[in-house]
């Protein structure tokens, strides 16, 4: 019985993997991520090694892609067209060369090559006496589709070679291999473009270059940002190298794109130590990479080890965890913010990801939803990229069965049930009850935060704790608060209380500018807290500020005056204010002397990263500011400096990227010039 379940598994999965193969290949519209299409065959591989008679010429296996579709003509490809057999871990890749070593000792000497497994779609091209004549896709391996006139639309294609026109043509027949793609970052141009002329965005830059290259239009394709990298000469009537290493040079010289990511590893050690160390750096690469490839360097031994099903013997694709898996969205939940803010959560049936089993995803906001038409019982492309919160892409709407529903916003807040309220001209959702319980754990924690008030030991736990025994209902009572009232409560002795105690009392000397980002005004940041205090003392004097006169102020536009004007008017926020007047929390702004002199750090903007050796995070801002400057927490286009202490991030890549000026504290200092002699010396 047992033998008989497993015979119907392999049928099944060599029913939906030829499927899947199917809409991947010849549709461009596949609806499941490659993940899972990776795991499907790794099953079926599994299911053939303990039953080999089981396999026949339609397994998946057998086979490197699907049949070509009939309206393009088909093309027979002067040697097969391989794919590649998948490992997903070093132990995997030490298998692979293990099982080469049995097969021949040659194995134990060789050295190696490793290569960007591109996301793209596989090209084949073809040219007589140097000039390009004809270009197919991969098909089934054996025969694929002409997409010549298509292809000639890549610049990057070289339509004579060697490129060089002084130099003799490369006579007879060369047949090379390549990876045509788009680059992330003009796939996300091409999508805002589609956007902003009311087309809707593609998914992902693989679909859309394969589906570009396949139009009828080589009109459409040329007007696609398709790029091209090449990487094996499959025939040549031209003297070749006989290492993978030297086929490389070889086309470069002739003027085809090669890929500058590719590494010569000595041993299997080096080359597993470089695809390691692509899996963590995929994010610098400008296009789309599912793995590395690791490929026998010397050709002769690669072509002796031979073929197993579909796959060359001397080449394995290391894989990098996935990122992009589809699952089936089971709700839309809603959560509330501390500023009131309605975000839609996508609430998924469990799926693995980069190794983490996701249940929800962001769905960003409720716009989102509509322009994607995300319906509830899709099936979706969820995205994870490094250690951020997954994302919903978008439908797979060819899944669709007809029983999915479109969502709704809801009309009232999921916590406190009073009506939400929608700005003409903004994306966002709002409650506006300021005694919203979902919003007043998420307001204390954010008043008690480091950029805040920075109340040490008071974590989103303990805010919990204080919330539902009744003893916080708003900020101000945090300054209320007594020993005995936190003794009560669970995991509180003494000396923790008195912690706390003492660091709620010592966040009465924070400075004003902290007290207004406390708030949690909307669209009130750290930095606009600190202009704030350029222009109004206390709290009773900004309360006192107009609409018109809060405009005057850089960085301030209508919604945000609007936003301070609003929360100050609010019945229960002058409450809150008078409490925290009474409990002596209610800093005054220094005073800053008029000067004529003009300031050293004037109209510039900085940002900061890393540890300073004379300055705390804290102190290098006010540094900033008393010299006239001001501070950013993000690194953009409108940043004038990155001041980059030890232990940099990714603050320091963007900034490389943007081409933002990066200079040390050293260099910070002399900037000052005389001006940070007198701050020092008190003068």
């Amino acid at each position: 019985m047992e033998e008989e379940a497993l015979k119907q598994e392999y049928e099944r999965l060599k029913q939906e993997l030829n499927y899947h193969s199917f809409r991947y290949h010849v549709l461009d519209s596949p609806i499941i991520s490659d993940w899972e299409y990776d795991r499907m065959m790794q099953r079926l591989l599994e299911i053939e090694a303990l039953h080999p008679e089981w396999i026949t010429p339609d397994s998946p296996s057998q086979r490197a892609g699907a049949e070509p579709l009939e309206r393009f003509v088909k093309v027979r490809h002067p040697a097969p067209i391989l794919s590649l057999a998948n490992g997903f871990s070093a132990a995997d890749v030490r298998a692979w060369f293990e099982r080469l070593v049995r097969l021949d000792e040659r194995v134990l000497r060789t050295d190696f090559v490793v290569e960007p497994k591109i996301d793209g779609l596989t090209v084949v091209l073809h040219y007589h006496d140097g000039q390009f004549v004809l270009g197919a896709t991969r098909g089934d391996g054996e025969v694929g589709e002409d997409i010549t006139a298509n292809l000639r639309t890549i610049k990057s294609l070289p339509i004579r070679i060697p490129v060089n026109r002084d130099g003799p043509a490369a006579e007879g027949r060369i047949v090379v291999r390549g990876e045509a793609f788009i680059n992330i970052r003009d796939f996300e141009i091409l999508n805002q473009r589609l956007i902003e002329q009311g087309e809707k965005p593609y998914l992902n830059p693989r679909n859309t270059a394969s589906g570009s290259l396949r139009q009828l239009d080589p009109k459409l394709t040329a007007s696609r940002p398709l790029r091209l990298l090449v990487y094996q000469i499959v025939q040549s009537d031209q003297p070749v190298p006989d290492t993978q290493w030297g086929t490389l040079q070889r086309l470069r010289e002739w003027g085809f794109p090669v890929s500058d990511q590719v590494t010569y590893c000595k041993n299997i050690d080096e080359a597993i130590r470089v695809c390691e160390e692509w899996a963590d750096k995929r994010d610098t690469l400008s296009y789309e990479a599912d793995g590395m490839v690791i490929k026998i360097n010397d050709l002769r031994l690669a072509a002796d080890l031979g073929v197993v099903g579909k796959d060359p013997r001397g080449a394995l694709a290391f894989k990098f965890p996935a990122r992009e898996v589809t699952t089936r969205l089971l709700d839309i939940g809603i959560n509330v913010g501390r500023t009131g803010v309605l975000t839609p959560t996508a609430v998924l049936e469990p799926v693995e990801i980069g190794g983490v089993v996701v249940k929800q995803a962001t769905l960003h906001n409720f716009d989102y939803i509509f322009e994607k038409d995300i319906r509830i019982g899709d099936r979706v492309l969820i995205k994870r990229a490094g250690d951020v919160i997954p994302y919903v892409i978008g439908p797979v709407a060819d899944a669709r069965t007809g029983e999915e529903k479109v969502f709704e916003p809801p009309k009232t807040c999921p916590a406190c049930g009073q009506p939400v309220e929608h700005v003409q001209g903004e994306v966002a959702w709002y409650c506006v009850n300021s005694a919203c319980p979902a919003q007043l754990i998420r307001n204390v924690e954010h008043f008690v935060s480091r950029g805040a008030m920075d109340i040490v030991g008071l974590g989103i736990k303990i805010v919990e704790q204080l919330i539902a025994a009744g003893l916080v209902k708003d900020v101000a009572d945090l300054y209320r608060l007594k020993k005995e009232d936190l003794l009560k409560l669970e995991g509180f002795a003494e000396k923790k209380a008195e912690n706390l105690l003492q660091a709620i009392q010592d966040s009465k000397n924070r400075p004003l500018q902290r007290l207004i980002f406390a708030l949690g005004i909307r669209g009130v940041g750290e930095v606009l807290a600190n202009d704030l205090t350029r222009y109004y003392s206390d709290l009773d004097e900004l309360s006192r500020a107009t609409f018109e006169e809060l405009q005057q102020i850089e960085g301030v536009g209508p919604n945000i005056a609007q936003a301070i004007v609003d929360w100050f008017n609010r019945p229960s926020n002058r409450q809150l204010l008078k409490k925290l007047k009474s409990v002596g929390v209610w800093p005054v702004a220094e005073k800053v002397t008029p000067t004529t002199e003009k300031q050293p750090f004037q109209n510039l903007t900085f940002v900061v990263t890393g540890t300073l050796s004379g300055f705390t995070r804290e102190e290098v801002k006010q540094y900033i500011q008393k010299l006239g400057g001001k501070v950013s927490d993000s690194v953009s286009k409108k940043t004038d400096y990155l001041v980059a202490g030890e232990n940099a991030g990714s603050k320091l890549e963007k900034a490389r990227e943007l081409g933002v000026k990066i200079i040390d504290e050293s260099t910070l200092r002399k900037m000052a010039g005389e001006m940070e002699w007198r701050l020092d010396h008190g003068r």
